[in-house]
């Protein structure tokens, strides 16, 4: 009994750490908690007496968790929907949530991890984000240690040549975003491809797609269709430190959309309407 209270305690203690590592890797909370809720689940049918890293130990069984989850993912060619996740990690600490959210990637960053494959997302994220020695990523990915790091820096090259950072003039955000919104409003097709990126790519989350948006749009011509004649009810917003869109209803801010901007180009729209995640970003309403 000692012993399984003194396992909790170390795991409750890395949990925030595991929800970043697998947030990094997954790109959504609820599969976040998922994979977190699963490392618990096999440290309490493992015999750890013979592990001298828990953390360590943890940190591999949530990779390894992630993998799979990205792998099936891949293989069904979806992408998480970001809702709430089970209750019983749900139910946690506002601090260790708050952690994550401070701690975690912007949506730019996201944008371009969801390019990787499996074995390369895991690689880049374990070694350039947490600093796992590529011996300890290897078994994880199943390659020799060699093929992790060549994995890991072609990685690094591809998101060294994407637009990680996107434009920081918020004066250029603003014409930006100003001249999207404008577009939408007035159903000017024209307008809207001028601003957007050709491989823009629209996300939603699972409470913006119940309100009857599509989980995700590719492409240039498809996001200027969904868009166009649209925002009526949307303005100008600074959104975490960056030019985006809120919709306010009734006087309640509803949906939230990030734009990721590079080059002059919108290059991703993120629709955010849980309202748990929605109460957590930083909106501040700007005069059109």
């Amino acid at each position: 009994m000692h012993e399984k209270k003194w396992l909790a305690e170390q795991f409750q203690a890395n949990r925030a750490h595991l929800r970043a590592v697998a947030y990094r890797m997954l790109g959504s909370r609820a599969e976040a908690e998922d994979a977190v809720q699963e490392a618990w689940l096999r440290l309490g049918r493992s015999d750890t007496s013979e592990v001298d890293n828990l953390t360590g130990w943890l940190t591999t069984v949530v990779a390894r968790v992630c993998l799979d989850m990205l792998r099936s993912r891949k293989s069904r060619r979806e992408d998480p929907a970001d809702e709430e996740g089970a209750e019983a990690v749900a139910s946690d600490d506002d601090q260790e949530r708050d952690a994550l959210i401070a701690d975690s990637v912007g949506l730019a960053l996201l944008v371009v991890l969801k390019k990787l494959a499996p074995a390369e997302r895991v690689a880049f994220v374990l070694h350039d984000m947490f600093d796992l020695p590529f011996e300890q990523i290897a078994p994880i990915i199943g390659r020799s240690p060699v093929a992790t790091r060549q994995l890991a820096s072609r990685a690094r090259r591809r998101v060294q040549g994407m637009p990680l950072n996107p434009d920081d003039d918020l004066t250029r955000q603003r014409e930006i975003a100003g001249a999207f919104l404008a577009a939408s409003r007035e159903g000017k097709l024209d307008a809207l491809l001028a601003v957007l990126d050709p491989e823009v790519v629209f996300r939603a989350d699972q409470a913006a797609v119940q309100m009857g948006g599509a989980p995700e749009i590719l492409g240039r011509a498809a996001v200027a269709q969904t868009f166009k004649g649209r925002a009526q009810a949307a303005r100008l917003a600074v959104v975490d430190g960056a030019v985006g869109l809120a919709v306010v209803l009734q006087g309640r801010l509803r949906i939230v959309l990030g734009l990721t901007i590079a080059h002059g180009k919108i290059i991703g729209i993120d629709a955010i309407a849980d309202p748990e995640h929605v109460r957590r970003l930083n909106v501040q309403i700007l005069t059109d």
